[in-house]
């Protein structure tokens, strides 16, 4: 009897998986000890190779493409890979993002939004176009990270909330638009995360999301016998 999704012969497609100890690195690892064999993706082309080279060092089928998310050509080189080299693409977990931009909007710039914009909610649109035809084929699943600050706003944080509910609105009309083609859409919605880098800036006290529990709700909304579509999942701390 299984303990949870199986995802052998499948193939994932993880963006955001350029350093140790982060959501993608622990997205990426979930799905492959589900048996999923994984195409890792991110602008740190040393940290992506090195994470490649750790879930190949634990078992794990994966191949490795670097380079910047926000363009076309590298997310098409991405969804290729899984194809070329596996046959398929049946999931696209797009976790490239993140918080830059924190602070009052009156010390905000614009070339701050343009980022915010760019690595959060661009990537998110421009690997998710790339992998259409692909996931069509599988009928497979996209899914999205917006934050729990768009259910729960929260501030001096308007940018990134504003990126995050984008994402969050891209989730849901994709959901609707692909419906009919086989390919549900969702996001997980998550609080803060229990990272080094986020327990060093907030302390050891905050109360975070563990990252287990981030996995596990991406690994359900991806596990094809999961039909739903257009759904924002919050990911919330554990209850003590």
């Amino acid at each position: 009897m299984s303990s949870g999704p199986d995802f052998h012969d499948r193939v994932v497609l993880v963006t955001g998986v350029g350093r140790a100890g982060q959501i993608g690195d622990a997205v990426a690892l979930t799905f492959g000890r589900a048996g999923a064999k994984l195409v890792v993706a991110d602008l740190n082309a040393v940290g992506v190779v090195a994470r490649a080279r750790e879930f190949a060092a634990a078992g794990i089928e994966v191949r490795p493409c670097a380079g910047d998310l926000t363009l076309p050509d590298v997310a098409s080189l991405a969804v290729e890979t899984a194809v070329r080299h596996y046959g398929r693409l049946d999931a696209v977990i797009n976790l490239a993002g993140g918080l830059t931009t924190y602070g009052p909007i009156d010390g905000t710039s614009v070339r701050d939004f343009d980022r915010e914009i760019a690595i959060n909610l661009k990537t998110t649109f421009v690997v998710s176009q790339a992998a259409i035809e692909a996931l069509t084929a599988s009928r497979g699943a996209i899914v999205n990270v917006a934050s729990i600050a768009v259910l729960e706003p929260q501030a001096p944080m308007a940018v990134y909330v504003a990126a995050k509910a984008a994402v969050a609105g891209f989730t849901r009309s994709l959901g609707l638009e692909l419906r009919e083609r086989g390919v549900r859409v969702n996001a997980v919605a998550p609080g803060m995360v229990r990272t080094s880098d986020n327990v060093a800036a907030a302390g050891s006290s905050a109360s975070y999301v563990e990252l287990d529990d981030i996995a596990a709700g991406i690994v359900r909304l991806a596990d094809p016998v999961n039909r739903e579509t257009g759904t924002i999942l919050p990911i919330t701390p554990r209850q003590a």
